[in-house]
């Protein structure tokens, strides 16, 4: 419970550090808003605000207590305070309804209390016994009428009321040259303070509650494997990545433009003997790690690379792998466990079928499923392609014939290498991990998420597999600006691979109909294909070796 705590505490704990980096690498955007919100209010000012003018009449509170004729009386402190509290008391008069609507009657105005109650205002200058009477009025003129009406009314209203006082009139009003209202600058600041506050604060909210994985920091607070590999993202758009196989363009990466006349000479590889200088360091880097891994002195290794969502990079990272290792002039073989979603035949341009999924289905033999492949005149290595698409995935990869086809590679090949589907996709990772001596988790920068990787972690250690460590693929440090990758469909619109039933579009088996037609075909591919690779090297072998046995048997040697 304890355990749970923690890290639902780490899940929301904010890293300072971390938003403000967010803000300066978002300043363009939190710029262009301030400029926009600080426009928009100029122009909300200009376009729906109105004008306003005001007018004002300055009084003179008179108190004849303290002031009989031409003789003077001493004026003390008190005499000066009540005069201050008259200034109160007048204003109270003025804004009645029976001097306003003298006013109104002087000035032969057409407004009601309520309209011209709300363009007076008063108050004391400087709090001294004079006071200020001002209106404001879209009309100038108006504004004006109505300030010298008040200063002919209210002095006799308040000589009628008060006895003793009364208010003369310091100066009259004049009209208004100049608006007082709204002021440009004012809403411009204010609207420029509002734009930086919303972009700012939504950039930095977005990071906060964002779970994507940015940097190495992500991926150690939610696991403790190690970082074997940064790989370089060699499908920069700057590059127009994209790659050939037979021939034939494949697959556009970045933002590459066909038909821009560089389709010649921008050529990215990536994978074999051409790749970037930081890939291929990175590729050996992971290639020296996983050999100090392996404690024990077995023949042959068995090595799983998954991820926890489609589209991060683990079949093409399976390729580089088998490259680097077969550079060592290891015997490597690579299979492609993705069942549903088979890429590695068309990455590297080998024929998809007879594969995995036809000698699972018993439609093919042993020794026709490995097909040999050349990446440079140092990077050879033999490929099990997945074949055609199952109806059952998950339990040929469960099944004892997948044991056994491991079993038996493991006789021939100093390395297997199975390119498995993501963890979080669907369980046939799961399955079949638990065949292997260790797992690669490829996490790509910017794409995964915190949670789609302890959960992957946490499945593949609920069936005690071996994980090896991360492969953090496709990194980059810019500092500023850095790009973002959406997540397409993969593995389709409406879920992973085909699924199961009607509701994630069940496809028709391959072999549904016809399953003699089905072998026939994998045995007349394989028979194409020639007889190369490794595994049909030792196939061969055996099988001579039985023909010369039987043959001295008969002979009577």
């Amino acid at each position: 419970m304890d355990e749970n705590k923690v890290i639902s505490k780490e899940e929301i704990e904010i890293d300072i550090k971390r938003v403000i980096e967010a803000l300066f690498k978002h300043i363009w955007f939190i710029g262009i808003t301030t400029v926009l919100a600080t426009l928009i209010a100029i122009g909300y000012t200009f376009w729906f605000v109105t004008p306003m003018y005001k007018s004002s009449a300055m009084f003179y509170v008179n108190n004849n207590d303290i002031s009989v004729g031409s003789v003077s009386a001493s004026i003390t402190s008190s005499d000066i305070v009540a005069s201050k509290y008259l200034v109160d008391s007048y204003i109270v008069i003025l804004k009645t309804r029976n001097c306003l609507e003298d006013v109104i009657d002087y000035a032969e105005l057409d407004m009601t209390y309520n309209d011209i109650a709300g363009m007076v205002s008063a108050e004391a200058v400087n709090e001294t016994e004079i006071f200020k009477v001002t209106i404001t009025n879209s009309d100038p003129k108006e504004a004006e009428t109505i300030a010298n009406a008040i200063a002919y009314v209210l002095p006799k209203k308040i000589a009628s009321i008060m006895d003793g006082t009364s208010a003369k009139v310091v100066e009259y009003a004049i009209m208004a040259s100049h608006r007082s209202s709204p002021s440009y600058t004012k809403n411009a600041v204010i609207g420029m303070a509002i734009g930086f506050i919303l972009s700012a604060g939504l950039v930095a909210l977005r990071e906060i509650f964002d779970l994507t994985i940015r940097n190495e920091e992500d991926i150690t607070d939610v696991t403790k494997y190690p970082i074997l590999a940064e790989v370089p993202d060699m499908t920069a758009p700057s590059k127009g990545g994209y790659y050939y196989a037979n021939g034939k363009k494949k697959r556009k990466y970045g933002y590459y433009k066909p038909g821009s006349g560089k389709d010649e000479e921008k050529k990215v590889e990536l994978f074999g003997e051409n790749i970037s200088f930081a890939a291929s360091e990175a590729y050996k880097l992971l290639r020296t790690k996983i050999q100090f891994s392996f404690a024990d002195e077995a023949d042959c290794h068995v090595i799983c690379t998954t991820s926890a969502l489609a589209g991060e990079g683990k079949s093409l990272s399976s390729v580089n792998l088998a490259c680097s290792l077969a550079q060592l002039e290891k015997k490597v073989v690579l299979i492609d466990c993705d069942l549903r979603r088979p890429s590695i035949a068309m990455k590297i341009g080998i024929q998809k079928s007879p594969g995995l999924s036809e000698y699972l289905t018993r439609h093919v033999h042993y020794g026709d499923i490995a097909q040999p492949f050349s990446a440079g005149s140092s990077i050879n290595f033999d490929v099990v392609s997945a074949g055609k698409i199952p109806p059952n995935p998950m339990e040929l990869l469960s099944s004892a014939r997948m044991e056994k086809i491991v079993n038996r590679l493991k006789e021939n090949y100093d390395y297997i290498i199975l390119d498995l589907p993501p963890v979080e996709e669907v369980s046939d990772a799961l399955v079949a991990a638990k065949l292997a001596d260790g797992v690669l988790m490829v996490i790509r920068q910017d794409y995964c998420n915190r949670t789609a990787v302890e959960n992957a972690v946490k499945q593949l250690e609920f069936v005690n597999a071996k994980i090896l460590g991360i492969v953090f693929n496709a990194t980059y440090d810019d500092g500023f600006g850095r790009k973002y990758y959406y997540r397409g469909n993969y593995y389709g619109k409406k879920g992973y691979g085909y699924g199961y039933g009607y509701r994630y579009g069940y496809r028709r088996p391959y072999y549904e109909n016809n399953y003699e037609a089905s072998a026939e075909e994998a045995k007349r591919a394989a028979e194409n294909r020639g007889e190369n690779s490794e595994l049909q090297k030792f196939v061969r072998k055996k099988s001579s070796s039985k023909t010369e046995e039987n043959g001295n048997k008969n002979s009577g040697v």
